[in-house]
């Protein structure tokens, strides 16, 4: 075991560069997000529908960072992990963007007409899938189900960084156990928000789709990216001085466990997905992976199993990449990218895919339009923001806490 950090000699908060984050984050997420509103107004066709499933793959996207994160201080609550203790905080300021990000979800309840073809009254009356499921999806109760996921994840991220703090405060250890007996609850309730959060935004693109294993995946990539995000997060952070030394090489060699085993993860869910629906040849499932296994969506599908699954398994198998925290910084970097590139795989095929819509100018292929990056810029600077100023003011390790000294500690064996 080394010897342990002494943790009031780190430098234990932002600082003056929260303020700076904070600005820069929201200049560019203001900027990203209104240059694409303006793009889109003045683009010819069908620029504002393509605005819409832009927004929604942006916004997923960030969502999902925020919510794996979430999952994670879970684990760590519910398990008692001590090893964790020292990034606890971080993920805490990464979760508790929750009830900021949420907000991005109302622009895509004003969209749902755009969106999801489902919602249009003629389709209803006389498509036969979606008359028969009409009672689940309809736009007040859709609305009503996007409330509820976001209420449930800004309230309780929201009271467990409150309930962290205040034990910097006051160091009740009752504190810990509190957060433990309502990780429990939580955890019953993450499951069921993000598996039907995935259902409704994603899934419900394609109505005639379905895939009862399309949670799992969902939630795989919310796993994944988040520990990529905090891998980016904790190499910054040090690079300017920032609890430089009580989070060390030990620690960092465990996210990269974790990122390593939700690459294999994603892919088994992927694999099985898959595997069963061709299996099984019914007509209204296998029609989806059809859209994605034909031109010109087959060269991105391809692309994905080996950007997603055999690149990163073979970068992170060893465990030198996994304990040099810019090598990591720089895979978690990556496995953001392509876990961008996956949400626009199950995204955008469906923009122009249904009939009824008519042609749409876009629709043909994997095009990456302007709107997609500057709605990717914009989401980021709201995501650096939002983490910035939820750690403004706090320490950013829970000093506090009883199982700390044990994780200062921390050795792989």
């Amino acid at each position: 075991m080394h010897r342990p950090t002494d943790i009031s000699k780190e430098v234990l908060d932002l600082g003056a560069l929260g303020p700076m984050l904070v600005r820069g984050g929201l200049a560019l997420g203001v900027v990203g997000v209104v240059s694409a509103v303006l793009f889109s107004i003045f683009a010819k066709g069908d620029g504002f529908e393509r605005f819409a499933y832009s927004y929604l793959l942006n916004v997923t996207w960030v969502l999902s960072i925020a919510l794996g994160a979430f999952f994670w201080l879970l684990v760590q609550h519910i398990t008692r992990a001590a090893w964790s203790v020292v990034l606890r905080r971080v993920l805490e300021g990464i979760a508790g963007t929750l009830p900021v990000l949420v907000v991005l979800l109302v622009p895509i309840a004003l969209l749902v007409p755009q969106l999801y073809f489902w919602a249009d009254p003629e389709v209803a009356a006389t498509d036969p899938l979606v008359k028969h499921k009409v009672a689940y999806l309809n736009t007040p109760f859709f609305i009503a189900r996007l409330a509820f996921y976001g209420i449930f994840w800004a309230v309780a991220s929201r009271w467990l960084f409150r309930a962290s703090v205040g034990q910097d405060t006051d160091g009740d250890p009752q504190r810990s156990l509190r957060m433990e007996r309502a990780s429990t609850w939580m955890m019953f309730l993450f499951a069921l928000t993000a598996t039907f959060a995935a259902f409704d935004l994603i899934m419900s693109l394609d109505a005639h789709w379905f895939s009862t294993i399309f949670g799992v995946y969902f939630f795989a990539g919310c796993a994944l990216s988040s520990m990529s995000f905090l891998a980016i997060v904790l190499w910054y952070l040090q690079a300017r001085g920032r609890i430089a030394h009580a989070i060390t090489r030990e620690h960092y060699h465990d996210v990269g466990k974790l990122m390593f085993a939700f690459v294999v993860f994603w892919a088994y869910i992927a694999f099985s997905q898959y595997m069963l629906i061709w299996y099984a040849h019914i007509p209204e499932e296998t029609g989806w992976f059809l859209r994605r296994q034909q031109e010109p969506w087959l060269w991105l599908s391809i692309a994905l199993i080996f950007g997603h699954f055999f690149l990163p398994f073979l970068a992170l198998i060893s465990r030198v990449p996994k304990r040099r925290k810019g090598v990591l910084a720089l895979a978690g970097a990556y496995l953001l990218a392509i876990h961008w590139v996956d949400l626009y795989w199950l995204i955008m095929p469906e923009f122009g895919a249904h009939a009824h819509k008519g042609p749409k100018l876009g629709h043909h292929g994997p095009w990456f339009s302007v709107m997609d990056v500057l709605l990717l810029l914009g989401m980021v600077g709201f995501l650096v923001a939002a983490v910035a100023w939820r750690l403004r003011g706090c320490a950013l390790v829970p000093v506090r806490d009883p199982r700390l000294p044990e994780s200062l500690t921390f050795e792989n064996a």
